[in-house]
């Protein structure tokens, strides 16, 4: 597990470098039970940080499936509003957010798709305003993990000690074996925002996907889209990192100038459920057919959420060499598959990654082909051999990515 050294480093790093926490500023944390002890230093860190107060809400997904088997539907499915005004309440206060994502990837198995369905878009539905501000930068927030027995064995299932090998291969991502992690994220990010500068020079109107797996994908871009790196600018003016760790860089595409089919390159966890090996085929935006191995249902579930979930919200570009690429393991937790892979998003797309995106109207950022939904779920398709070529309004063409890596 981790040393006390290595615990500080990871509060420093997620305090500093993820949410920045900022002097007399509250913090809230949503965090599993099973990660308690390490929660429990963040909220001490924090202080030391200079923290106001200090929340930290619980969530015991163990729980969550006995009332997914067993509860009523409709009293399952209403969200409470004194939820909602908590939410409401740590926008209003300006909160820093850190949610600690550590699911066990088969918690769900078993359960009727339909109900975990229903339940997720009413959510949706009650916390769109949350969702929207948070991918608007309102407030700062960031999401990490922590390794748990669950998620270990799912990702070491032959291993004696499958937690001691997740929390070796957590520490490496998150670069908690450096003299200084925090200083060794600061250059990674300098590093990430070299290549999205130049990618905003380019103004691609459209990007080519290919790779021997099928995938033939023609996305457009929306209309002054911006490439962003992990690391943003707040709505307060301070700078903070949503994913720790991270190694894309990504935009907005057009809601509406999406062509071709994408092939998954790794599973999908999604609702405690496994899709994979799917197939999505678009046209003029909108998915016109799909298919999945496993998790077909799951799929559609997620496709018919709402008219945003037919298009795409996001894509970002992540090469094959990245740390965690390279470790070759199968993390069935999106906060690290999609930093192993180049991948896109169904659903709602960051207002951020167009041009002025946090102060436009709805109707101003859909001219533009900014995507809306209660949903954003990303999925992978980078392969080793992933083509990238952006084509320019010219009909110059400039290849990013051949063979699964930058050439830029």
């Amino acid at each position: 597990m981790f040393t006390k050294n290595q615990l500080k480093k990871y509060a420093s790093l997620v305090l500093k470098v993820g949410v920045n926490l900022q002097k007399n500023q509250e913090l809230v944390i949503f965090s599993p039970v099973e990660c308690a002890p390490v929660t429990r230093i963040l909220v001490e860190e924090a202080y030391k940080e200079g923290a106001s107060l200090v929340r930290v809400r619980w969530e015991d997904e163990k729980v969550n499936r006995l009332n997914y088997l067993f509860a009523d539907i409709d009293k399952l499915s209403d969200v409470p509003d004194y939820q909602v005004k908590e939410r409401d309440y740590m926008l209003d206060n300006k909160v820093a957010y850190i949610a600690i994502d550590a699911d066990d990837p088969n918690i769900y198995n078993g359960i009727d798709e339909k109900r975990l369905s229903i339940c997720a878009k009413k959510r949706g539905i009650a916390f769109k305003k949350w969702r929207e501000a948070t991918m608007n930068n309102e407030i700062r927030w960031c999401v990490c993990s922590l390794p748990t027995l669950a998620w270990a064995k799912q990702v070491f299932p032959n291993s004696k000690t499958p937690l001691k090998d997740l929390t070796v291969k957590i520490k490496e991502t998150m670069r908690l074996d450096s003299k200084n992690p925090v200083k060794a994220w600061e250059k990674h990010l300098k590093t990430l925002n070299k290549r999205a500068k130049f990618l905003n020079r380019q103004n691609f109107e459209y990007l080519e996907f290919k790779n021997s797996l099928g995938t033939d994908l023609r996305v457009g871009l929306a209309k002054n889209h911006l490439w962003l790196a992990a690391e943003e600018m707040a709505k307060d003016n301070i700078k903070f990192t949503a994913n720790i760790p991270t190694e894309e860089i990504f935009t907005c595409p057009h809601a509406f100038k999406v062509d071709g089919v994408l092939k998954s390159a790794l599973p999908l966890c999604y609702q405690g459920n496994i899709i994979d090996n799917f197939s999505i085929s678009f046209k003029d935006g909108k998915v016109v057919d799909f298919s999945a191995e496993k998790g077909s249902e799951t799929l559609k579930e997620l496709i018919e959420t709402d008219e945003g979930t037919y298009r795409l919200g996001e894509v970002a570009l992540v090469p094959k060499n990245s740390p965690i690429a390279k470790q070759k393991i199968l993390y069935f937790n999106t906060l690290f598959d999609e930093n192993a892979s180049s991948h896109l998003a169904i659903g709602k797309a960051y207002p951020t990654t167009v041009k002025n995106g946090s102060n436009l109207t709805k109707e101003e950022l859909v001219k533009l082909g900014v995507n809306d939904s209660t949903e954003h779920v990303d999925f992978m398709i980078g392969t080793s051999d992933l083509s990238v070529v952006g084509v320019k309004k010219s009909g110059e063409k400039i290849t990013i990515f051949s063979d699964g890596d930058f050439v830029i």
